[in-house]
């Protein structure tokens, strides 16, 4: 069992060089925790993302951390043109000595594409065939390619990444058929969603797992959710319920500005949102019974925490984290299978 974060950097209110200054302070404490990964997520033009460049906070994050494995969650594939992005993508790796960890994605906001004038109806197209173009990029001497939206003819690759033949890739799983997808291609997973959801997706994934990979290790199979610990359950709730309004008033932004509906939507209060197993929050104790109950349900074997959103301070959000570093993260560790040791799909249940 090993542990992550997922970050949207949404906006807080404090003046940005505080802010970005407060979330990298936050990096150096999951550094110095021994968490796995740092997820970021990419969005423009909305307060729920104030990293709509990741590759400029994820350099920062390589500069002030030293085991912290990290990367987008995900590159919205369709707004980059593919050979620029493989060439951050080499750069990245290199200066941080072989942390990078990439996702690809079509983009869920069609009001976000629409800025950059990409038609969202061409969006999966586009992605489909960029991410072919940044695969070859990234494990060739030379980028030869012919497709629809890009042509290629002997482009040398003078930048290559550290790690062979490429950084590892992650998907954002949210049906079994997308999941067993990601398997047949042994790519690591998160997914978001409510806890029933969450069981049938890896439910898909672990049982194309086994017809197509046998015994072989899992990779990780991540389980996203905000957590908030604090020494009572009733404080955690206080804080957890307070944080997610901003938070959530950031993640409707767009889509009430167009009076368009929103992409896999969340509920407005927190309490509704616990409820549906995407937000827990308690005292260690609490925080512990609650995320083991779902990682035994869902046989997820990495637990992807958003531990810092909406107007949490700096120092609420340490509170927090360092509580769930001495008083979850050991306990969850010792009785939680690592993703090597896999279990038979029989085994997983697939509801709650």
């Amino acid at each position: 069992m090993e542990f992550g974060i997922f970050d949207h950097l949404d906006r807080a209110g404090t003046p940005l060089p505080d802010y970005y200054e407060d979330r990298l302070k936050i990096v150096e404490a999951f550094d110095r925790a021994g968490f796995y990964g740092y997820h970021i997520a990419e969005h423009h033009a909305t307060p729920l993302g104030m990293a709509p460049s990741p590759n400029i906070f994820l350099a920062a994050v390589a500069q002030r951390s030293r085991r912290l494995r990290f990367g987008p969650m995900v590159y919205v594939v369709p707004l980059y043109h593919p050979l620029r992005l493989v060439a951050e993508i080499c750069m990245l790796d290199q200066m941080s000595g072989g942390r990078l960890e990439v996702s690809f994605g079509r983009g869920a906001s069609p009001i976000e594409l629409g800025y950059f004038d990409v038609d969202p109806a061409q969006a999966q197209d586009l992605y489909n065939e960029a991410v072919e173009v940044i695969l070859r990029g990234l494990t060739g001497k030379t980028l030869d390619f012919h497709g629809k939206h890009f042509t290629f003819d002997n482009v040398p690759m003078e930048l290559a990444p550290l790690q062979k033949p490429h950084p590892p890739i992650w998907y954002g799983a949210h049906a079994p058929d997308s999941a067993a997808r990601a398997a047949r291609r042994r790519l690591n997973i998160v997914n978001l969603d409510p806890t029933d959801e969450v069981c049938l997706t890896v439910a898909g994934y672990r049982k194309t797992w086994f017809e197509t990979q046998g015994a072989a290790p899992l990779p990780k199979i991540g389980l996203g959710r905000f957590i908030v610990v604090a020494d009572t359950d009733a404080q955690a709730m206080r804080l957890a319920s307070r944080a997610y309004a901003p938070w959530h008033d950031s993640f409707t932004f767009l889509p009430r500005l167009h009076d368009r509906p929103q992409s896999h939507p969340r509920p407005a209060e927190f309490t509704a949102l616990v409820a549906r197993g995407q937000g827990i929050a308690g005292s260690p104790a609490t925080v512990r019974h609650h995320l083991q109950a779902q990682l035994d349900q869902t046989g997820c074997n990495y637990v992807v925490g958003q531990f810092a959103f909406g107007d949490m301070t700096r120092g609420e959000a340490l509170r927090s984290i360092g509580l769930f570093v001495d008083d979850v993260m050991p306990a969850l560790r010792s009785v939680i299978p690592g993703p090597s040791a896999a279990r038979s799909p029989e085994s997983i249940t697939t509801g709650p």
